[in-house]
């Protein structure tokens, strides 16, 4: 079929629920796609975070192929060794001892918010029931990870929203010291706020929220969906503040483009959860399993980390150059690892456009962000490509 006849056919039959942009993908290597008409795109935007080692990673597919012609899918009513593994794998390389699995960033979090929720009702009272999530954060689509995420934009027309949610600004300790009540049971953010424009907060501020939730004794949870997994260098982002949260959320880039998502607790927490509390189909699905389990063990053994350290500092400061070059339309750039950010004067939709008629695929965010999260893979000459075709495009600004 033709990339028109492609497009229409999508648009007669799939609901309306996403602004695409006119081009149909094919096919993916390291980080590089190629539409239907065969022009080739560097891939910034790695489905947003999600192919961290870039498309079609050989690890990956041999784990993959091997999987599908043995077992694909059984019930969680029995056990199966990926999944087994993959659960060892994730508690022996972070602070968890439990792993609970689903399909998305979103189901991770409404798990997270549920075990919170039971674990204050049987441990802190029944009048523990609040959790306090940040402004301008995102923690996912269903009806209480919209309740939870700080943006009007995304709770408009959702109305009623659940109960037991207030907000406090990110990366401001006063305020979120005086949005406890006697009802908070938890403090729930992500290390960067990515949907909210790549927002870094100080570098004392995720220990002194630590601090503060072991003060009033209620419980940390971590958003790590789009910051986990490598992508601000190290493995989690919490990493970098040596503290230790109670629960953990992840997806996005744990399957390296197959859906997976995971809720990771320390056991004290994870007893909350007993069966019939909560479950998931597909969680933990042995394909996606295995996929996973391939995906860590690759970043761990083959320097996708130190790549990813050393091409972020390499691209924020490229970014900085281009920002004093075109300071009329660029504001500020900031990022951690390959997670990066450039805030300007002019909307972004445009510059998103003319890179994409380039070739490079980058996206906006919040409106006059461009954002950056390509896979951790990228060499310098990517980089330079890329901030090539920025710079061209900003000279006819």
């Amino acid at each position: 079929m033709s990339e028109k006849e492609i497009m229409t056919l999508a648009d007669e039959n799939i609901m309306n629920t996403y602004k695409r942009f006119p081009i149909v993908l094919v096919k993916g290597s390291g980080a590089r796609v190629w539409d239907v008409n065969g022009k080739e795109y560097l891939d910034f935007v790695a489905g947003i975070a999600v192919c961290s080692l870039g498309h079609s990673h050989p690890q990956v597919i041999a784990a993959v192929k091997k999987q599908v012609e043995n077992l694909t899918h059984v019930s969680n009513l029995y056990y199966t060794e990926p999944q087994a593994h993959l659960a060892k794998l994730l508690v022996d390389n972070s602070f968890a001892d439990k792993v609970f699995f689903c399909n998305s960033g979103a189901e991770a979090n409404e798990a997270a918010i549920k075990m919170a929720r039971k674990y204050a009702h049987e441990n802190m009272g029944l009048d523990k029931f609040e959790l306090i999530t940040m402004k301008d954060s995102f923690h996912g689509r269903t009806m209480a990870t919209i309740t939870a995420t700080g943006q009007e934009k995304f709770q408009y027309g959702f109305t009623p929203l659940l109960a037991g949610f207030t907000y406090a600004p990110f990366n401001d300790l006063q305020a979120l010291e005086a949005a406890i009540s006697r009802n908070t049971c938890g403090i729930m953010l992500e290390p960067i706020q990515g949907e909210g424009g790549v927002n870094i907060p100080d570098d004392n501020y995720l220990a002194s929220v630590r601090e503060i939730c072991d003060r009033h004794g209620i419980l940390l949870i971590i958003d790590e969906v789009q910051t986990g997994m490598g992508r601000t260098g190290k493995l989690f982002a919490y990493e970098h503040s040596g503290i230790k949260p109670d629960i953990m959320t992840l997806a996005k880039a744990l399957g390296n483009g197959l859906p997976i998502g995971a809720m990771l607790a320390t056991d004290k927490i994870a007893k909350a959860f007993v069966p019939g509390n909560h479950a998931s189909t597909f969680g933990g699905n042995p394909l996606a399993a295995v996929a996973a389990d391939a995906t860590i063990k690759t970043m761990l053994q083959e320097g996708v980390l130190d790549n990813c350290r050393k091409m972020g500092d390499y691209f924020l400061l490229q970014l900085k150059k281009l920002q004093q070059k075109h300071n009329n339309i660029i504001k500020e750039v900031r990022g951690k690892g390959l997670m990066l950010a450039a805030k300007l004067d002019i909307e972004g939709g445009d510059i998103v456009n003319e890179c994409l008629k380039r070739g490079l695929l980058i996206n906006s965010t919040g409106g006059k962000t461009l954002r950056f999260v390509p896979p951790l893979i990228i060499t310098t000459q990517d980089v330079d490509w890329a901030i090539r075709v920025l710079d061209e495009v900003m000279e006819g600004k």
